[in-house]
């Protein structure tokens, strides 16, 4: 697989993953009584101890995206760049 197309998919992950992030982040923060309500039906848990799980798991959700396919897509970008201006040599 060439750095053209690894970058396309890396592109395609962080958007993909960008849009749900933000859409789970709206969601929580638009209707957060709807959000538990649902899934206390699944497991019943206390409210602070939900509030608590669900902004732990966005913001290492957040840290996983960045580290594992933002940070990846940027280092792509770079060294296509490098590689189209004859800075590296396979």
């Amino acid at each position: 697989m060439d750095i053209q197309r690894l970058t396309a998919v890396f592109k395609w992950c962080v958007i993909i993953n960008v849009v749900l992030f933000v859409l789970s982040a709206t969601m929580i923060m638009a209707a957060p009584d709807f959000v538990y309500r649902m899934q206390s039906n699944l497991i019943p848990i206390p409210r602070e101890t939900f509030d608590a799980i669900v902004y732990g798991l966005l913001g290492f959700y957040k840290v996983v995206l960045v580290v594992f396919v933002v940070v990846p897509y940027v280092a792509l970008l770079i060294v296509g760049k490098k590689d189209r201006s004859g800075g590296l040599s396979a």
